[in-house]
């Protein structure tokens, strides 16, 4: 049987139907981009890296998380799409798009529509500027959230970064020798 056969049609949008509403919309804004792995709900929670990482069976560094800044300017959120296992470097981040504040629970989820642990990369309230950690394209494959903290769907980083439209920069922190 195809990929496309309305057998599998009606299986996704069964599947669908048992996630969380914040995930069904992902799952719906993905089928509608022309993804086809399904969201994905984990086990236990997906809200860090680790735990994602654990419930996938896969490396910290193929989680493609998301951390949203509050651009001081404009009040603009930020959103770095960074590899689970780096830690982003603000100041690098600042220096492409400005100085950055923090963003508490609130923003996240006035501008994205996402709870804190469950940003998707994709599907925001207010369409965020966004720049992609090019670690990430050292990796076959990636997990990202999918609107709820235990909820993930899989790709490439040239389908995150053609899903987004996101710059692509080096927003890691390097480890001082």
């Amino acid at each position: 049987m195809n990929a496309h056969s309305p057998d599998n049609a009606n299986d996704n949008a069964n599947n669908n139907a048992a996630l969380p509403e914040a995930a069904q919309r992902v799952a719906g804004l993905l089928a509608g981009l022309g993804h086809d792995k399904p969201v994905v709900m984990l086990p236990a929670t997906g809200k860090t890296s680790a735990e994602a990482a654990a419930g996938l069976g896969c490396s910290v560094a193929e989680i493609a998380k998301s951390i949203i800044f509050r651009r001081v300017a404009d009040d603009a959120p930020v959103l770095v799409i960074a590899s689970g296992s780096n830690r982003v470097d603000e100041a690098k981040v600042a220096a492409v798009v400005g100085p950055l504040g923090k963003a508490d629970a609130r923003f996240v989820r006035e501008k994205t529509g996402y709870a804190i642990g469950g940003v998707c990369p994709i599907g925001h309230a207010v369409a965020p500027v966004m720049l992609l950690d090019s670690d990430l394209f050292r990796y076959d494959s990636l997990w990202a959230a999918a609107g709820h903290p235990h909820a993930v769907f899989n790709l490439t980083p040239q389908e995150l970064q053609r899903m987004t439209g996101a710059e692509v920069a080096d927003v890691a922190q390097r480890q001082s020798a």
